[in-house]
């Protein structure tokens, strides 16, 4: 069989271009050399997590694979067959595990029978979504796409110690479009302060600003001390609608204040609430590969970041015209089609 090729340089530049090409290649049974891996990064190729993602992506399909190593630049995955199974998959340092399983859960919607997959490895980082938006907004998503998901936070992992680890479990259904162009009214609003091995007053300060940007009452303030290998803290926003939620994290690091980290996360939350989208800017990137892989639809959204509009590039490269971004009056519209499951 024929293999696509993949410029990792595409777009962003990063992780997701390979992410991408492999759970697409995984569930459509198309080999893919992924070359230039990471091109846009200051320090090129695979690193431990990306590793883990190829890796990952070729015991859920019995693939052949080349260029599985530290630090290379190119990879070549040659699919067999998709299979349904119990995984566990651990990254072995602080880079996000939930990336991991954006890779491999999409794909196994598709599989024959259903699956659990554990992950080890960082849950709450500054380069890739936290726990709260995968269980909170992606997972009633994909619920509404047809498959049944459900998982649970088991230990809690910043950087730069990780050690979380999380439990996932996929039953596949039948494939429906989701349409989300209306998200309709803001029914709760909350936002919760982690912290681990740290000063309490540290949380307490990012609680104070965000409530008072955001004109949050006391009750919807949660400090939420948590059980980590390391230090860790993360300030997330919550706010549910009819559609699920839109959760919104920013992440405490060394020399960066309190307030500053608040006031980030409510200036996104603004101009979320302020929006006609129904789903924002970290979520609609996150959508892409499991509509394309299920039944499509369409969404609004607010303008686009890198991530999707690259994201939405790679999906072409399966399927020409898969993916269509469109600029409205006050929001865009996403539309997806569905990819068959075997490309030759």
């Amino acid at each position: 069989m024929s293999v696509l090729e993949v410029d990792g340089s595409t777009g962003e530049g990063g992780g997701q271009v390979l992410r991408t090409a492999l759970s697409l290649s995984v569930a459509t049974g198309r080999n893919v050399r992924v070359a230039n891996v990471r091109a846009g990064r200051a320090k090129p190729g695979l690193m431990r997590q990306h590793l883990t993602c190829v890796r990952a992506a070729a015991e859920i399909s019995d693939a052949a694979v080349d260029g599985d190593e530290i630090g290379s630049q190119q990879v070549l995955l040659r699919p067999n067959r998709l299979r349904a199974g119990s995984y566990i998959f651990k990254v072995g340092t602080a880079g996000s595990c939930l990336l991991v399983l954006q890779t491999v859960l999409p794909p196994l919607m598709r599989a024959d029978g259903p699956s659990e997959i554990v992950l080890e490895g960082g849950t709450h980082n500054p380069a890739a979504p936290p726990w709260d938006l995968i269980e909170r907004a992606w997972f009633p998503a994909l619920r509404a796409m047809g498959a049944q998901v459900e998982g649970r936070l088991e230990r809690y992992g910043f950087m730069p110690a990780g050690g979380g680890r999380v439990v996932v479990q996929v039953t596949p259904g039948a494939p429906r479009p989701l349409v989300a162009l209306d998200r309709g009214g803001v029914s709760d609003r909350m936002a919760e302060a982690y912290f681990a091995n740290l000063p309490v007053q540290v949380a307490e300060r990012e609680l104070k600003t965000v409530g008072a940007r955001l004109g949050l009452p006391e009750g919807a303030l949660k400090l939420r001390e948590v059980k980590s290998q390391g230090p860790g803290n993360a300030l997330v926003v919550t706010l549910a609608h009819g559609l699920g939620a839109e959760v919104i994290a920013e992440f405490g690091v060394k020399n960066r204040s309190a307030e500053s980290v608040a006031k980030s996360v409510a200036k996104e939350a603004t101009a979320y609430l302020a929006s006609g989208g129904a789903i924002g800017r970290h979520l609609a990137d996150q959508l892409l590969v499991p509509m394309a892989l299920m039944a499509g639809g369409r969404f609004s959204t607010v303008k686009p970041s890198r991530h999707t509009v690259t994201n939405a590039e790679i999906i072409r490269a399966f399927s020409s015209g898969a993916v269509k971004i469109r600029a409205l009056d006050t929001e865009y519209e996403i539309e997806v089609a569905p990819i068959a499951r075997e490309i030759t």
